[in-house]
């Protein structure tokens, strides 16, 4: 089960450290407008439901601290093979085709010991910022 605060399920982008640093930056800056998880690894292993559309997250830093919020905008469920160019650009994470996508994240997956296949079910989540902890200070 995913960690929740205030009642709201916790949004950890990529691994902790400088990956999760790098990404929740983006993120913060309005750069990265969707994420990618794993049905079966990030889902189905947890016990938790695919997000909604409206659903807020908490977004949270390498310590777990809540760093803003984010609300989901769009939902697809789609074979890894069928990820196209408009998610891979909405990611906002410089990516120059949709093959540099695929072959970067059958890596990141890899890496957390999840071997991707075509056919695995990849959740496309597409979110805008609505709060940041820095706007806040």
């Amino acid at each position: 089960m995913w960690p929740r605060i205030d009642g709201l399920r916790v949004m950890e982008l990529g691994t902790p450290g400088k990956v999760r640093a790098e990404l929740t930056g983006l993120a913060l800056s309005g750069a990265k407008k969707a994420t990618a998880g794993i049905l079966p690894l990030d889902y189905e292993a947890e016990g938790e439901e695919v997000e909604r559309v409206g659903e807020r997250l908490v977004l949270v830093d390498s310590s777990g601290e809540r760093v803003g919020e984010i609300e989901i905008t769009r939902v697809e469920l789609t074979p890894f093979a069928e990820v196209g160019w408009e998610f891979a650009e909405a990611e906002g994470e410089g990516y120059g085709s949709v093959a540099d996508w695929r072959e970067t994240h059958r890596r990141y997956w890899a890496g957390v010991g999840y071997e991707v296949e075509d056919r695995t079910t990849v959740v496309c989540l597409w979110f805008r910022l609505v709060s940041s902890a820095h706007a806040a200070s």
